[in-house]
Parts: structure tokens; sequence; C-alpha cells
């Protein structure tokens, strides 16, 4: 894979490093990510990244289920 080198402010890395050690990944794993959601055209991509998130909060309904007429007494 090849290397490219970037400029950045030394506050943004600092605060680019926290991050990506908070949620577990590096620095570079992290741009990568960014720029390939930010470039990768894909028409199911937003779609993806919904269900990723709704697997990812593992919420649960508890078994309810709503019509429209419900949804409007919200």
């Amino acid at each position: 894979m090849p290397n490219i080198t970037i400029s950045l402010d030394t506050e943004l890395l600092h605060s680019g490093r926290k991050y990506a050690k908070q949620h577990r990944t590096s620095l570079n794993a992290l741009i990568r990510k960014l720029l390939e959601q930010t470039v990768a055209f894909r028409s199911t991509s937003r779609i993806d990244s919904c269900f990723e998130i709704m697997d990812r909060a593992q919420a649960d309904s508890g078994g309810r289920t709503w019509n429209r007429e419900d949804l409007y007494d919200l």
C-alpha cells in the first residue's frame, strides 16, 4: 500500500490521536476510513451505514409494533 505525507496543525494531530485512541483505532486507520467514506460512492453506502449504526445501538422494541397513526401520537 502506498504511503502519503500530510501536514497537520499540532493541535489537530494531538486531537486526532486522542480521538483514535478513544475509539481503539490508529490515526492512520481513522484517516483512511474517513477518506474512503468521503470519496467512495456506492449507492448502498448510506443505507449500510444506517444499519451499522442501528446494529451498534443494540436497541430493542420489546416486540412492540407501530402503525402510522401510532407514530403521530408520539
